[in-house]
Order: structure tokens, then C-alpha cells, then sequence
């Protein structure tokens, strides 16, 4: 429930407040360091939406062998319902890039694409696999998403509150997804 308050919060503010834009923009200056290492590129390409929905694929065929099949239409779901809604939202705020990023790509930056996928398919596969594989996961897919994060911020693609959006975005409608697993199971 925080993370849709944070979320509307966020859209509002978005939307109606130039001053939370202004510092917006300046913690995005800020925060900005070397947006042309390969690192960052890198991070980036293995986690466009696309290439999560393809990873996610492979992980509901994962799951039909280990015989849970009713887990992996639970994976391709969220992570389907879940990048919906964030587009619809992109649609609907119709956030500009920074303006540095405009050459680059097109399209709205609330939410952060790359963000809301990553953390959707971070928090799945720690639902899924956490209790196997404990701690090791757990921080492993912390860095990971970390990586995420900084790339976007990094590649200059996206402002903080994009950034954040993204992840309230997921968080939210993880747990809605969690809530549907729980009655299925």
C-alpha cells in the first residue's frame, strides 16, 4: 500500500509541482557521473523490457520442467500485467526524457522502463527461488537491480522519480500478483 501512495505521489507531483521538478532535474545533475562506459551500456541492453520479457519466457519454461506450471503462467502474468500498467502510465504522464537522452531515444521517461522490469523479475524470482536459495540470491539480485538503477541514472535516461516510480510501480503490483498467487495455491 506505501508503494502506490508513493507512486501517486509521484504522478502528482510530476505532473503539477515545478518545484519537485526543479530538484528532480538537479539530483539528476547531481547524481550523473561517466554516461559513456560499456559497463553501463551492457547492464542496459540485457535488461531492456524486451529482453525481460524473453528472460521471463525462459524462466516459465523452467518452471513447466520442475513441473509448476501454474507458476510459470504466474510469472509470464505479473510480469505481462505489470509492464502494461507502466506503459499505460508512460501514456498517461507523458514525462519528456532528459533533455541529454533525447537523441537517443524516444518515448516518455515516467516510469523507468528498464527499472519496473528488473525489479518485477527480481521480486519473482526471489518469491520462486528465495527459499532455496536463500541470502546468496537475495543479494544477488539486490546488485543487480542496483546495476539497473545506476545505468539508468548513469545513461542519463531517466530522472530519480523516474527511477522510483518504477519501483513502486513493481512493488505494487507484486504484491497484487502475490495476493492472486496465494488464492491460486
Amino acid at each position: 500500500m506505501i508503494s502506490a501512495i508513493i507512486l501517486l505521489g509521484l504522478i502528482f507531483n510530476i505532473r503539477n509541482s515545478r518545484l519537485f521538478n526543479f530538484y528532480d532535474h538537479l539530483l539528476h545533475h547531481k547524481l550523473v557521473r561517466n554516461r559513456d562506459s560499456k559497463i553501463w551500456k551492457i547492464i542496459t541492453v540485457l535488461n531492456e523490457p524486451k529482453v525481460i520479457v524473453v528472460w521471463d519466457f525462459l524462466l516459465a519454461g523452467l518452471l513447466v520442467l520442475l513441473d509448476h506450471p501454474w507458476l510459470a503462467v504466474w510469472a509470464l502474468g505479473t510480469l505481462a500485467v505489470t509492464d502494461a500498467v507502466g506503459i499505460f502510465l508512460k501514456h498517461s504522464v507523458k514525462r519528456q526524457r532528459p533533455l541529454s537522452m533525447k537523441t537517443y531515444r524516444d518515448g516518455y521517461s515516467f516510469p523507468s522502463g528498464h527499472v519496473l522490469s528488473a525489479t518485477i523479475m527480481s521480486l519473482m524470482l526471489w518469491q520462486i527461488f528465495g527459499h532455496t536459495m536463500g541470502i546468496w540470491l537475495l543479494i544477488t539480485l539486490i546488485i543487480a537491480w542496483g546495476l539497473v538503477v545506476i545505468s539508468r541514472l548513469n545513461m542519463r535516461a531517466h530522472y530519480p522519480s523516474d527511477v522510483l516510480g518504477a519501483t513502486s510501480l513493481a512493488l505494487f503490483c507484486f504484491t497484487i500478483a502475490q495476493q492472486l498467487l496465494g488464492l491460486a495455491f
